[in-house]
């Protein structure tokens, strides 16, 4: 039987000004957008989409029910950079077992990023 669930395709961060948020993202994930339209910026970040919509109503108290964590190589020069670039910390780098790190920072409109560092991660396809 064939998988039915194919894996993670996109992460959407609702912000309050997208055109600011898309400048921060460009340069916080190293990459310009594939999609740049006023109702939805699509960045592809490792074979899988970052994209920004518009909130029609602004908040700065956010949900933390969910988290998506963004693979890196230096988990600590990333999350540095990240906070040079105006993220503030949420979550520092801090090692969960077997090698793996996980942080996360709060962009400024107040979504967690999460960065993980994972040795034994290997995308399938």
């Amino acid at each position: 039987m064939a998988q039915k669930i194919l894996g993670l395709r996109t992460t959407i961060y609702k912000v309050a000004d997208v055109n600011q948020a898309k400048e921060w993202y460009a340069k916080a994930f190293e990459v310009q957008p594939y999609f740049d339209q006023p109702f939805h910026v699509g960045f592809e970040v490792g074979g899988y989409e970052l994209g920004l919509q518009p909130e029609e109503t602004p908040v700065k108290d956010k949900s933390e029910n969910v988290l998506t964590y963004w693979g890196v190589v230096d988990i600590h020069a990333e999350f540095d950079r990240f906070i040079a670039l105006g993220a503030t910390e949420h979550e520092a780098p801090t090692e969960v077992g077997d090698g793996i790190v996980v942080a996360t920072v709060k962009d400024p409109w107040g979504n967690i990023v999460g960065l993980i560092y994972n040795p034994h991660f290997k995308i399938s396809s």
